[in-house]
C-alpha cells in the first residue's frame, strides 16, 4: 500500500539496516498540470528515494504479510473483497503498485499465485528484503508486460492509480491482462478529501479547495522539475474510468474508521475518520 504523506509512529519490522541517502532541499508544493510522463517520472525518483523511509513509518502498521486496503486498517481477511479466502487457491493474482508486495505474500499464504508489480526498483527491494517465492516485477502499470489473459484477480491498495495523469490508461491494461470474469479490487484516497487540507486534526476539518478542481498535486524542485505528482479524480470521474474502460463496477467501499486504530498516518486520523470518508475502494469485474 503506498499513500504519499504521514507517519504510524510506529517501529519498523525491518530486519536490517536501512541506508538513508542524504536529504535534498525540500520541494515546492503546487497545484499545476502534469503529463503522462512527467508523473511517471517523477513518481518513480520519488518511491526510489523514499521507500526507506516509507517502510520504516509503516512497516509496522502494514506488517510483512498482511492485506490491508488504507489506512483505516480494513483488512482483506474481513473485507473478502477479492472473494472467499478458499477461492485463491490456484488463483493468478497481480497486484499493482505492490511496494514490499506485503499484500502479495499474504496471498502466497493462501494458495494464490500473485506477482508484485511496482515502478520503484528500490520498493521492491523490500519486497526481496522481506522475502517470498513469488515474482517481483518492475514495470510501469500503464504498459504492464504480461500476455493477454494472464490473470484471474488484479489488486491495488492505493497504489498506481493515484499517480497516473491518465487512469483509463491503467485501467485498459488490466482489462486486457484479466481474463473474462476476472475481478480488478482497487483503493484510492476518497475524493471527498481532496477538498479539505492534509491535516489530521481540527485544522483539517474545514474545506479549503474545490472539490471539482482536478488540477494535479505536485512537489517541483528549484528548477520546476516535478518530483512527486498525485492526480484528483472526482467519485463520479472514477466510475466513468471503470466503465470506460471495460468493467462493471459492482461495489463501492467506504471504509468506517474502527475504534482500535489510534494511528494517524497524514491526513487520515481516528478525528477525520469519524467524520469523512479517507478511502475509497472499487470493486470491478470484466466481463
Amino acid at each position: 500500500m503506498a499513500t504519499r504523506r504521514g507517519r504510524t509512529g510506529r517501529k519498523s519490522t525491518t530486519r536490517e539496516p536501512i541506508i538513508q541517502e542524504p536529504e535534498a532541499p525540500e520541494p515546492e508544493a503546487t497545484r499545476r498540470e502534469a503529463g503522462v510522463a512527467e508523473s511517471s517520472r517523477a513518481n518513480r525518483g520519488w518511491w526510489d528515494r523514499n521507500a526507506d523511509e516509507y517502510q520504516v513509518e509503516h512497516g509496522a502498521f502494514l506488517g510483512d504479510d498482511r492485506f490491508v486496503w488504507g489506512p483505516e486498517g480494513l483488512d482483506e481477511v474481513e473485507a473478502e473483497l477479492l472473494g472467499p479466502p478458499e477461492d485463491l487457491k490456484g488463483r493468478d493474482v497481480l497486484e499493482l503498485g505492490a511496494g514490499a508486495a506485503q499484500c502479495s505474500r499474504w496471498l502466497a499464504a493462501r494458495g494464490a499465485r500473485p506477482v508484485a508489480l511496482d515502478l520503484s526498483h528500490r520498493q521492491l527491494q523490500h519486497a526481496l528484503r522481506i522475502g517470498g517465492s513469488f515474482p517481483l516485477v518492475c514495470a510501469d502499470a500503464i504498459a504492464l508486460p504480461f500476455a493477454d489473459g494472464s490473470f484471474d484477480l488484479v489488486c491495488s491498495a492505493y497504489g498506481a492509480l493515484p499517480f497516473v495523469a491518465d487512469p483509463r490508461l491503467v485501467l485498459r491494461e488490466v482489462h486486457r491482462v484479466l481474463r473474462p470474469g476476472g475481478r480488478l479490487v482497487f483503493s484510492v484516497t476518497h475524493p471527498i478529501r481532496w477538498a479539505f487540507p492534509d491535516e489530521p486534526g481540527p485544522e483539517g476539518l474545514s474545506v479549503s479547495g474545490s472539490y471539482f478542481d482536478r488540477t494535479p498535486y505536485v512537489e517541483q524542485d528549484e528548477e520546476g522539475r516535478a518530483v512527486y505528482v498525485e492526480h484528483h479524480r472526482t467519485l463520479g470521474d472514477r466510475v466513468r474510468d471503470v466503465v470506460a474502460s471495460g468493467f462493471r463496477l459492482v461495489d463501492l467501499v467506504e471504509p468506517e474508521w474502527p475504534a482500535w486504530n489510534t494511528s494517524e498516518w497524514g491526513g487520515w486520523s481516528p478525528l477525520r475518520g469519524g467524520l469523512i470518508p479517507g478511502t475509497a475502494v472499487f470493486v470491478c469485474v470484466r466481463d
